[in-house]
């Protein structure tokens, strides 16, 4: 072969590499965008197709004065239609649970944007964003991160260790989600769900028998019909006595 051969070859390879680092350049994602939702609390942006009360924090959309000054009616009308902000709050979060309850996600979300405005810091408000996270838009990612600011505001759920831990088996996480639904079940030592998501983490990562006695917790504590199916798979897969 002729040294111009050789020469075209070499040249025709660093060519190869540059468009394959320019390739790699170009689908690089971009830094995603830290923004922060009431004092002290900081998240990722995140944007959904959808009317804009219905997403977390409204879409994260930037409001002009007379979107500002018709949330403070909304506020202020609310508090005088109950008595006071706490009411107001509880109420409103209320509700958002029982649209969750009910499959109606886009209700959630409405009331649970309704809480924020009410209450930004209460560790509630990110508990229902992160259920509407999931529920509604598929985003496991996010909900994982809006359950980790939950568990550090405050007034917590006592079933927030329970949703969060059950989040974690859905994203195929048992490691993290054992110890999460063993504090799960010290909070709600009465809730059989989490009695049984909590044997399926233990059976997950290798743990059978522990894995049994957190099914016969479960069956002592009335669990929910579609726990009540995954007591049977349990018994089976772990061999329960």
């Amino acid at each position: 072969m002729s040294r111009f051969s050789n020469d075209r070859s070499c040249l025709g390879r660093r060519l190869e590499a540059v468009a394959l680092l320019a390739l790699l350049v170009s689908v690089r994602p971009a830094s995603a965008e830290i923004v922060e939702v009431a004092p002290g609390v900081q998240m990722t942006k995140r944007t959904y197709s959808a009317p804009v009360n219905e997403p977390p924090f409204y879409g994260f959309i930037v409001k002009n004065s007379a979107r500002q000054a018709a949330d403070e009616s909304f506020v202020k009308a609310l508090i005088q239609a109950v008595g006071t902000r706490e009411k107001a709050f509880d109420e409103t979060t209320k509700r958002g649970w029982i649209a969750i309850g009910a499959g109606n996600a886009a209700e959630a979300a409405q009331r649970f944007n309704q809480a924020f405005l009410l209450a930004p810091e209460q560790s509630r408000v990110y508990h229902g964003f992160a259920a509407v996270a999931q529920v509604r838009f598929n985003d496991t990612d996010f909900a994982d991160e809006l359950f980790r600011i939950a568990r550090k505001q405050p007034n917590p759920l006592k079933t927030l260790n329970a949703d969060y831990g059950r989040l974690l088996l859905i994203a195929k996480r048992p490691r993290e989600a054992q110890p999460v639904l063993e504090q799960a079940v010290k909070d709600t030592p009465d809730f059989g769900d989490a009695w049984t998501n909590l044997a399926w983490a233990r059976l997950q990562n290798g743990d059978p028998a522990a894995a049994c006695a957190a099914v016969d917790e479960a069956v002592k504590q009335r669990p929910s019909g579609s726990a009540n199916a995954d007591l049977s798979a349990l018994r089976s897969s772990a061999q329960c006595k």
